[in-house]
């Protein structure tokens, strides 16, 4: 999920002294993509590991005073005739457990004299903190658990290699590291995924490594690298697999994450012990005295809210149509006299395109080596997961994960990502938001909302998100991939989220389901722009992130294969496939696992259900009986559940975006219903 880096000279490298600092800071400003809110570097040189951490992003990291003396003093040294090699790693965050605020949570981690950095999520860290509680914990972080079962490994076999091996076969999830020791004069380079590249000069005096090979390229495109050391090659540290880089010579020996029976580095590596120094900025009382926060020890965050019986009673009196469950208050629903609304009578059926077409198709594009030919959009939601599993297992193709991570995207869905990304070995690319200032949009908008409501304006909430399809096409440039495939469930069209905006249900094309006609769009834009005058709130520091938005999700050409128009969507098969062969974690405040990685559907559906008595979950089920996938009265039984307010969902979702849950609770359910109450 976040981004790590490094560089390693020799004491003899070509690369010019004055040129390490610049390749360092253009490094973090590469993987800055990746995450964004705190940064990281250790430094060894001479004999000392300095490691200088902080809740900062990389890009803003970088020009602190503390960062700029560390790398001019090492750099110093290491040219003062000591005949000493530099290692820098690095790391960029993404936020997933473990508050950035509190220093000793961010990266690299210090254990047991070894320092080193992470990318992705341990999904059992909290099963392997109780199975050796021996291991002294420090902080939240679940990385903290791989550099603390290496150290004990090794303490009891004193072969790094073997107990790298044997802490990857305990790990579940996704990890690509590095570290420094304190008594091993090596870097150590591993990784599950393959979200790890290395790149090294002709003459072998040089090694950078990232989390992607478009950050390598960009760097030794900008700082000239094949002038300045010969030619460079870049290599993909590959799925289950790393290295360890002696920094004596630079000699680099690789190794396989499942072969337990090397030696590896043990007695000969060894040198005196190096002092371990964290010159990281001291924490105020007020950030570092806090505990650990595992979910065993969080207890859920209950409300105190109950949804209004009367409020329930009137949603259930509502006139559904006799076909599928859709109530009067619909946008634009006509009953006809036996009951059946226009939604029915107008519906076109689903015609899946043949699986051999598919298969022509992917043939063309299928990779004969290992380079990447497809991307694939991963939410963590349940049919994008399961998307991934059958491109790569049913297909054969060799896809690069990839998630836009807006700010909303819940540690639940990233913890499914890790899953899988983890178990099948499938490079996973992040690009996140910044995210504060994401979440300071809603904020400012979910304010204005609240102030003068209308159920036309609520797709707002989730602007941030849109750009999604920008960075699809970015990354599948990058990749040097000819493929996109999203995986679009046919069945979740939500025609009321535009109705409301007084547009008109209508014939979209088959292979997207996420659009409106050209006419649509210019209206719809004029509602918006309608809404901004009405509610002058609107017009804040967000609206050039929502244009940008408008213009990605509506304007923007999609060029994407939707797997789902080839293959059958089957809930039970997709739930089954995931629970059974990649232990998907479902949410615990509802049965449903539709919308659960999305960390806006409890809010916005908790507001349609209040105010018109629908949610997303009466479209799909209808949709679901059209299809004759289920009953009317399993519909209408599915619904009872799966519409019954997500309270601790909503909580996160209002303690994230900085808004009082209780007080907006109580706004939404005064706010004037749609049906007699």
């Amino acid at each position: 999920m976040c981004g790590i880096l490094g560089v390693i000279l020799s004491a003899s490298s070509k690369l010019p002294r004055e040129t390490v600092k610049p390749v360092i800071n253009r490094l973090f400003k590469l993987s800055e993509s990746r995450g964004k809110e705190a940064s990281g570097l250790a430094v060894l040189s001479a004999n000392a590991i300095n490691v200088y951490k902080t809740a900062l992003r990389a890009s803003m990291m970088v020009r602190t005073k503390e960062y700029r003396q560390l790398l001019d003093e090492s750099v110093k040294r290491s040219s003062a005739g000591l005949n000493a090699p530099i290692a820098v790693i690095g790391h960029s965050r993404l936020v997933t457990n473990g508050r950035q605020q509190v220093n000793i949570n961010n990266q690299p981690v210090i254990k047991d004299g070894i320092v080193g950095v992470h990318n992705g999520i341990i999904v059992n860290c909290e099963k392997l903190w109780g199975q050796y509680r021996q291991l002294n914990r420090i902080s939240d972080v679940d990385s903290e658990i791989i550099f603390s079962l290496i150290g004990e490994f090794y303490k009891k076999n004193p072969s790094l290699i073997e107990s790298v091996q044997r802490t990857f076969s305990f790990i579940q999830g996704a990890a690509s590291i590095a570290a420094l020791f304190s008594d091993l004069h090596c870097v150590l380079l591993a990784t599950n995924t393959g979200s790890l590249y290395l790149c090294e000069s002709k003459n072998k005096d040089i090694y950078l490594f990232a989390s992607e090979l478009y950050i390598l390229r960009s760097l030794i495109r900008k700082h000239n690298f094949p002038v300045a050391t010969g030619k460079v090659r870049i290599s993909h540290i590959k799925p289950g697999s790393g290295c360890l880089i002696n920094l004596d010579d630079l000699s680099c020996e690789e190794f396989l994450l499942r072969d337990g029976e090397r030696a590896g580095i043990a007695a000969s590596g060894i040198q005196m012990p190096m002092e371990i120094r964290d010159v990281s900025p001291v924490e105020t009382q007020e950030n570092a005295d806090v505990g650990i926060e595992t979910p065993n020890r969080i207890q859920r965050a209950h409300s105190g809210c109950n949804f209004n019986d009367d409020t329930l009673s009137s949603i259930d009196s509502l006139r559904r149509c006799t076909k599928c469950i859709l109530p009067e208050t619909m946008p634009f629903i006509r009953f006809d006299e036996s009951g059946v609304c226009n939604y029915c009578r107008d519906y076109k059926g689903i015609t899946l395109r043949d699986k051999n077409t598919l298969d022509a198709i992917v043939e063309k594009y299928r990779s004969k080596s290992d380079s990447p030919d497809c991307i694939v959009g991963l939410s963590g939601g349940r049919d994008s997961t399961y998307g991934l599993h059958y491109i790569k297992t049913v297909l054969k193709m060799n896809p690069v994960a990839y998630t836009y991570d807006w700010g909303m995207v819940t540690d639940l869905a990233r913890r499914n990502i890790s899953r899988i990304c983890g178990k099948l070995g499938i490079e996973h690319i992040l690009i996140s938001a910044d995210i504060a200032a994401k979440r300071r949009y809603i904020r400012k908008n979910v304010t204005a909302w609240l102030n003068k409501p209308d159920l036309g304006v609520i797709p707002l909430f989730m602007a941030g998100d849109k750009q999604y399809f920008y960075y699809a096409n970015k990354i599948k440039r990058q990749a040097g991939a000819k493929l996109i495939f999203l995986c679009e469930n046919m069945l979740e069209r939500t025609d009321f989220k535009t109705g409301f905006c007084g547009i008109a249900p209508e014939n979209i094309d088959e292979d997207h389901v996420y659009t409106l006609l050209l006419n649509s769009k210019v209206k719809l834009f004029g509602y918006y722009v309608k809404q901004y005058l009405l509610n002058r709130s609107y017009l804040n520091s967000s609206v050039l992130d929502t244009l940008w938005a408008y213009f990605c999700y509506y304007l923007m050409p999609r060029d994407y294969i939707n797997l789902f128009r080839y293959i059958n969507w089957d809930e039970k098969e997709i739930v089954l496939t995931l629970t059974e062969k990649y232990d998907w974690e479902s949410a615990k405040d509802t049965n449903s696992t539709w919308r659960i990685g999305d960390g806006t559907a409890s809010f916005y559906n908790y507001i349609y259900y209040t105010i018109a008595g629908l949610t997303e979950n009466d479209t799909f089920r209808s949709n679901q009986i059209r299809e004759g996938i289920i009953t009317r009265e399993d519909a209408l039984e599915l619904v009872k559940k799966e519409n019954q307010p997500r309270y601790d969902s909503i909580r996160w979702y209002c303690d994230t975006i900085s808004v009082d849950f209780h007080k907006t609770i109580r706004a939404i359910d005064s706010i004037r219903k749609l049906y007699k109450s």
